[in-house]
């Protein structure tokens, strides 16, 4: 891909319609955008401890070049900030340096502070503008669109938030040169599903070119994340708040969680645990007869080939079992299961017996 070309996909919803930016060196698209709207000058950066070093400095000097004020608010890295306590803190900065309704809230950084940012953004003032500049290949992919914003509590993930749309997403590509190998491979995770859930094609791709989509090259990198972003877009137009279709992003995501919170949010990051998750719901929809042996093992053997974990240490199946019904996507104890019909295709299942499910979650215990 040529580092001047940009690709621009769109999320309709309406008057709350918004593009992602996909590119490399997107400074001068940035400050484009918001030389372009009436914003306050006076404006809000998060990042966290192990981006802000990185890119901190770079981002606040082109929203200064673009005429605006930025305060850099840096929160510790991982999933333990997200949490109404540091988001109490950074309102505490916002009405220390007079922020107002006009004045964004710029997120940058993974799925963490996009999600702790853009709560933030749709509660301050009852909402001021936000906008998402995500820095890990999974928050590029996954968190920073759709509009979900939320906190952790003690008692599940993700269950204090809103839906609150960004005015724009940037992102840039250049952004990965720093990335982790762990942080790539925990960004494949949700690629992977959006080919599972949505297009059979895009998951030939994938299994046709695990090493170009491993090293990120950048054919392959600007392909994989358009295409993850466009099946996200085109989801979310069409169901924004999970009336419905919406669900079928939750693959995966009934069982990851609960490995997450039973490692207590160290041990897998999201991807990871996606990733078995999906194994898990692959494994289930082989129970029920929905694929058989064959595409089930296709799953498992991309996940595996593109460096994902397939099985969960630290792990009990009876806890996990009952923590499922406290998952916010469980409504009157029914658990709506999204499952695999093919490739590309998916189904959604509350009527799933307790032994399927055991069984499952059994399978992908170490």
């Amino acid at each position: 891909m040529n580092k001047e070309a940009h690709r621009i996909v769109r999320v309709e919803l309406g008057p709350q319609s918004y593009d992602i930016v996909i590119g490399h060196e997107l400074g001068a698209s940035l400050i484009d955008f918001v030389r372009g709207k009436r914003y306050s000058r006076q404006v809000l950066l998060v990042t966290d401890d192990n981006v802000g070093p990185l890119y901190g400095e770079q981002v606040a000097a082109l929203l200064a070049e673009a005429g605006l004020h930025p305060v850099v608010y840096a929160i510790p890295a991982g999933e333990s900030s997200k949490t109404l306590a540091v988001a109490e803190k950074i309102y505490t900065c916002i009405i220390e340096h007079r922020l107002d309704r006009k004045s964004p809230v710029f997120a940058l950084g993974g799925g963490v502070v996009g999600d702790l940012a853009g709560f933030v953004a749709s509660t301050y003032m009852r909402g001021v503008p936000f906008l998402q500049l995500p820095t890990s290949l999974l928050a590029q992919v996954d968190s920073s669109v759709g509009g979900k914003v939320a906190v952790d509590h003690a008692l599940g993930k993700n269950l204090i938030g809103s839906f609150y749309q960004p005015d724009a997403v940037f992102i840039d590509l250049d952004f990965m040169k720093t990335l982790p190998k762990r942080e790539i491979a925990t960004g494949l995770g949700e690629i992977v599903k959006y080919g599972i859930i949505y297009d059979a094609s895009f998951f030939a791709f994938l299994e046709q070119h695990p090493d170009d989509v491993l090293a990120l090259a950048p054919e392959a990198a600007v392909h994989m994340i358009a295409r993850s972003c466009e099946i996200k877009a085109a989801v979310v137009s069409q169901d924004e708040k999970e009336a419905g279709l919406r669900r079928i992003l939750n693959f995966g995501h009934t069982m990851a969680h609960m490995i997450e919170q039973e490692t207590g949010y160290v041990r897998y990051n999201h991807g990871e645990a996606v990733a078995i998750g999906m194994v898990g719901a692959a494994d289930i929809s082989r129970r029920l007869g929905l694929i058989d042996a064959e595409t089930q093992e296709r799953v498992v053997a991309l996940i595996r080939r593109l460096g994902l974990p397939t099985k969960a240490e630290g792990c009990m199946v009876d806890a996990m079992y009952a923590g499922i019904f406290h998952d916010k996507k469980t409504v009157n104890g029914t658990v709506n299961w999204v499952l695999m019909d093919s490739i590309g295709r998916t189904v959604v299942k509350n009527d799933v017996p307790e032994d399927i499910v055991r069984a499952a979650m059994a399978g992908v215990l170490a």
